[in-house]
C-alpha cells in the first residue's frame, strides 16, 4: 500500500513568496499603505533590530553576510557529495534540496519587504515635509549651485588638512560616526517621520572591496545597520554616513536619501559635516547644471575655493582606479535592485536630489 508523500514541516515557509509579492503589491497600488507601515511597524521592527546590533562594535551585517556565503558554498558541496553517493535517491535529494533552497529564498525575500522593501513605495518626503517640487530655470539652478559653493568655502575654512593639502576628518571614524548620528537625531524636531533614537553608522572591514564594486555604503535591513566604506576619501564619508543613516530611519529612494543626509548635515555641529554635505549637493547640482548648459556649470564650478577642488580631484583620482568589469557589473547589479524596486531611473535617480535641493531653497527664501 503506498503512502501519501507528506511535506516536510517547513514546507509553509514557502507561503512567505506569495504573502511578500502581495505585501509589495499592496504598498505600491497604495502609497498611503506603505506610509502607515513605515510610520507604525517599521520603526518597531527597525528600534529592536538597530538595538540589539549596536550592541556590537563591528558590522553585524558584514559578518553575517560572510557567513551565509560559507553556508550556501557548504550547502552546495554537501548537495553534490550526496548527490554522488545516493545515486538512487537522486530525485528525492534534489527535491529536498530544491526545498530546502525556496524556503531560504522565501523567508529572505519577506523579510526584505518587511524591513526595507515596503518603504520604497511610500509617501515621498517632498509631500511629507511640504515642499512644492517643480520645473525650474537654468538660471534657478545657477543660482543654486552658487549658494551651494557659498556653503562649500565656508565650510572648508573650517576642516582639517592632511600634507597633500585634501581634507582630512578631524577626528577617528567613530566620533564621526557619533555626530552625525546626533545631527540626524536633531532632524527630528523639525521632520518627525525622522525619528531619533537610532545607533551610529559602522565601518566596513572590507572597505577595499567595496571600492572596487564603486559601493559608498551600505544599509544591511536584516540587522538594521548603516554601514559605510571607509576606505573613501574623507570628505565623502561624514555625508555616506548620513546618507545610510536616512535608509536606517525608513527612507529607502536614493535622491531622498541624499537630499535628508544633506539637510542633516547641513545643521550639523562640525565643519566636517556641513563640508561633506554640502560638497554631496553640490556635485549633483552643478552635474545638473552642467548638463543643461556647460557654461553655466563651469560658471559655477570655478566659484569653488581651490581647497575644495583639491578634494574633487582626488576623489575622481581615487574612484578611477576601480573602473573595470567588476565595477561595471556591480553598477549593473545595482541599477537593476534599484528598477525593481520602482525606482525607474535606476542609477539615474540619484540626480532627482536636485529637484528637492532647488525645492529646498525656494521654501528658505520663501
Amino acid at each position: 500500500m503506498k503512502h501519501p508523500l507528506k511535506l516536510p514541516r517547513r514546507a509553509w515557509m514557502l507561503g512567505l513568496l506569495p504573502a511578500a509579492l502581495l505585501l509589495s503589491a499592496a504598498g505600491a497600488r497604495f502609497p498611503a499603505f506603505a506610509e502607515g507601515y513605515a510610520r507604525t511597524v517599521y520603526p518597531a521592527l527597525s528600534r529592536v533590530g538597530n538595538a540589539f546590533s549596536s550592541l556590537f562594535p563591528f558590522s553585524l551585517g558584514e559578518w553575517l553576510l560572510y557567513a551565509a556565503l560559507l553556508a550556501a558554498l557548504g550547502s552546495l558541496a554537501f548537495a553534490a557529495v550526496q548527490l554522488a553517493r545516493r545515486r538512487g535517491e537522486r530525485k528525492a535529494l534534489a527535491a529536498r534540496f530544491a526545498l530546502n533552497a525556496g524556503c531560504a529564498a522565501s523567508a529572505l525575500l519577506f523579510a526584505f519587504v518587511a524591513c526595507c522593501g515596503l518603504n520604497y513605495s511610500r509617501v515621498p518626503f517632498a509631500e511629507v515635509c511640504g515642499l512644492t517640487v517643480r520645473e525650474s530655470s537654468h538660471e534657478e539652478l545657477r543660482d543654486l549651485c552658487a549658494a551651494l559653493a557659498e556653503e562649500v568655502n565656508a565650510a572648508r575654512a573650517g576642516v582639517r588638512e592632511d600634507e597633500n593639502g585634501l581634507m582630512a576628518l578631524s577626528q577617528d571614524f567613530s566620533a564621526a560616526a557619533r555626530d552625525a548620528q546626533a545631527a540626524f537625531d536633531a532632524l527630528e524636531e523639525e521632520y518627525p517621520t525622522l525619528g531619533a533614537g537610532y545607533g551610529a553608522p559602522k565601518p566596513v572591514l572590507a572597505s577595499r572591496l567595496m571600492s572596487y564594486g564603486r559601493i559608498t555604503g551600505m544599509f544591511f535591513p536584516f540587522t538594521f545597520e548603516a554601514n559605510v566604506n571607509a576606505d573613501a576619501p574623507d570628505y565623502s564619508i561624514p555625508a555616506t554616513m548620513c546618507h545610510e543613516l536616512t535608509h536606517l530611519r525608513g527612507y529607502m529612494r536614493e535622491d531622498e536619501a541624499n537630499f535628508i543626509a544633506y539637510l542633516a548635515a547641513r545643521g550639523g555641529s562640525s565643519a566636517d559635516l556641513c563640508y561633506s554635505g554640502a560638497m554631496l549637493a553640490f556635485v549633483h547640482a552643478n552635474n545638473a547644471l552642467f548638463a543643461a548648459d556647460a557654461a553655466l556649470g563651469r560658471e559655477t564650478y570655478a566659484l569653488l575655493c581651490e581647497g575644495a577642488r583639491r578634494d574633487f580631484a582626488a576623489n575622481n583620482a581615487y574612484w578611477a582606479q576601480f573602473e573595470g568589469p567588476v565595477g561595471d557589473a556591480a553598477e549593473q547589479v545595482n541599477d537593476a535592485y534599484l528598477k525593481a524596486n520602482r525606482q525607474e531611473d535606476g542609477v539615474e535617480s540619484y540626480g532627482r536630489m536636485v529637484d528637492l535641493l532647488l525645492a529646498y531653497f525656494r521654501a528658505q527664501e520663501g
